[in-house]
């Protein structure tokens, strides 16, 4: 059974309310119960002892019945009192006749003849009238004060909770030491909350630093390696070579340039804040924001991965999506913007390697767009209940390909959420996975 998705707040209003609704309800239809049991109860009694007196004395001695101004007497075997057809069909005893006008009327049956009492109830009617109406204003009066008083124990409740949460949305794990949350709370169920809070904060932030100074300590200590197969690549350029040599050697270069990046991609994201988005501060010299633009490195990668793809019996093939423009031909996309070179080309390169693995015949499909592009393959698809999986590190789907431990994707989530960027997943109607990105 699914919880309630209701804020604890107005939980606490409901909680309230309902209670008094209920509470004051049982109490107000007792109330109108008791009232008319009372009323039955002593009407009756009255008139059956008002009955004995007219039967046992006044006819007796032969005056005329004693009644009050709103009382009338009536019988069987007395003509000058008889029953009027109104009365005629009411049962032995009490009785209640309500219509255009109001009335008890008690019956008594004896030796074969019939004796009434009628009383008029008006009077009596308007004043119950009037106390079921107070009773009533009384019961709406209650309920509202109970949903107010809901509310104000509600945010005197919630204050400390919100005031909690708030201290917690703004606390960065990675500043150590920080000041603990419970020193400002009470020693109650609030205050075992923030210690908890406490306890998970530290133990967060000095996972997230030791991650941090992991990733840093092997970026910095691989660039020393890099830097010089990238100089041993450029010495060796200038010697004389064979075409097959050479080729080989620009493949080395390439990946050597390539791991460089992801260096460079690595050290960047290491040094973010977790509250951070947009630009990074602090990267390297020629990777700085906005120093190339979706469609160079859209060449690049082309270039990169085409040999692949071709060995492996695919096409490849990259396209600019037209749009319409206000004559409604269609044109390129003409994207200017510039963006983190490191970053696009570890997005679009993971996507690409991505589709390389999963796909075995037809293709791979390249497309630019206004505001990003997007990776079609021919591959197998990615199952539903994987999807929302995907994008978690060292996830691999169930027709896992290659040698891969499940990062790219995670790191191209990674970038995206740091950058802005937006990325989903869709199914091809024809088969395959589209992975489009949204760039900002």
């Amino acid at each position: 059974m699914r919880s309630s998705r209701q804020p604890f707040a107005r939980r606490i209003v409901v909680a309230f309310t309902l209670m008094t609704f209920i509470v004051s309800g049982v109490l107000s239809l007792c109330l109108v119960y008791a009232v008319h049991l009372v009323e039955t109860e002593l009407v009756s009694r009255s008139l059956d002892k008002t009955l004995d007196r007219i039967l046992g004395e006044d006819l007796r001695q032969g005056k005329a019945p004693r009644l009050d101004s709103d009382m009338r007497f009536f019988a069987s075997d007395r003509p000058e009192y008889a029953i009027p057809d109104a009365f005629a069909q009411a049962g032995e005893g009490f009785n209640e006749i309500v219509g255009d006008d109001a009335y008890w009327v008690f019956v008594r049956e004896a030796n074969g003849q019939r004796y009434l009492l009628v009383q008029d109830q008006h009077e009596f009617e308007a004043h119950e009238v009037a106390m079921f109406g107070i009773l009533f204003a009384g019961f709406l009066l209650t309920v509202a004060g109970a949903w107010a008083l809901g509310k104000l124990t509600a945010k005197k409740v919630m204050a400390p909770v919100s005031r909690l949460a708030q201290q917690v949305r703004q606390r960065d794990p990675l500043r150590i030491p920080v000041s603990p949350l419970a020193q400002d709370y009470a020693d109650d169920e609030i205050g075992r909350l923030a210690a908890a809070f406490d306890d998970a904060l530290q133990r967060l932030g000095l996972a997230m630093e030791r991650e941090r100074l992991f990733t840093s300590d092997v970026s910095h200590e691989l660039r020393t390696p890099l830097m010089v197969v990238a100089t041993s690549c450029e010495l060796l350029a200038s010697a004389s070579l064979g075409r097959r040599e050479r080729e080989q050697l620009d493949r080395i270069a390439r990946a050597a340039a390539e791991m460089q990046s992801l260096v460079d991609t690595f050290l960047m994201l290491a040094r973010a804040r977790p509250d951070e988005t947009g630009p990074l501060q602090g990267q390297p010299e020629g990777q700085r924001e906005g120093d190339a633009d979706l469609a160079s490195v859209a060449e690049e990668q082309y270039a990169r991965w085409l040999p692949a793809l071709h060995a492996k019996g695919l096409a490849f093939e990259i396209t600019e999506e037209s749009v319409e423009e206000e004559g409604g031909e269609g044109a390129g996309t003409h994207n200017p913007a510039r963006y983190n070179a490191a970053f696009l080309r570890a997005v679009m390169g993971n996507l690409l390697r991505n589709a390389l693995h999963y796909t075995e015949r037809g293709g791979i499909h390249l497309v630019l767009e206004a505001d990003g592009f997007r990776v079609e393959d021919s591959g197998v698809g990615i199952p539903a209940a994987e999807k929302e999986q995907i994008f978690r590190p060292f996830t691999r789907g169930g027709q896992a390909r290659g040698e891969g431990l499940g990062l790219g994707l995670s790191l191209v989530k990674r970038i995206c959420m740091n950058q802005g960027w937006e990325i989903t997943l869709d199914d091809l109607p024809e088969g395959g996975a589209c992975f489009r990105v949204k760039l900002r």
